[in-house]
């Protein structure tokens, strides 16, 4: 699987848990989504509707050697927020080709499947869906 070597530290990080700790994972990573920067605001973001909670991104690809990726998610939507933090964590600062080359299903690697719904890993799919689509324009 091809990954930037921040997300394929993610992706380790959780094949070495086993079950809850899976979730208490997520939730670490959830508490460390980083607060947006004070110029970009909300409103100005790109909704994830596939998202089960309120989920904005923006994708900075004014340097496409150093994407830049910005999401915002309520504190009362964990899950989202996990996945949201996984991103910018494997992602931000990544080359525009790295970022593409990762695999539409790389979240299946983090074990998640059993202890969350098709529906919210569906969420981390569409969030990342919408920035490859972002990328290519």
């Amino acid at each position: 699987m091809t990954m930037p070597a921040p997300l394929a530290e993610v992706v380790a990080d959780f094949a070495d848990v086993t079950g809850q700790d899976k979730l208490a994972l997520l939730l670490e990573f959830a508490n460390d989504l980083p607060p947006l920067p004070e110029e970009l605001e909300e409103a100005a973001m790109e909704p994830v509707p596939e998202c089960q909670s309120p989920l904005f991104l923006h994708v900075d690809a004014d340097d496409r050697q150093r994407v830049r990726l910005y999401f915002s998610a309520p504190p009362e939507a964990p899950t989202t927020r996990g996945f949201a933090s996984i991103l910018a964590t494997g992602l931000d600062g990544q080359s525009a080709d790295a970022i593409l080359a990762v695999p539409d299903d790389f979240y299946s690697a983090l074990g998640l499947a059993a202890l969350i719904s098709p529906l919210r890993l569906r969420g981390m799919s569409a969030m990342l869906t919408r920035i490859k689509r972002r990328l290519r324009n």
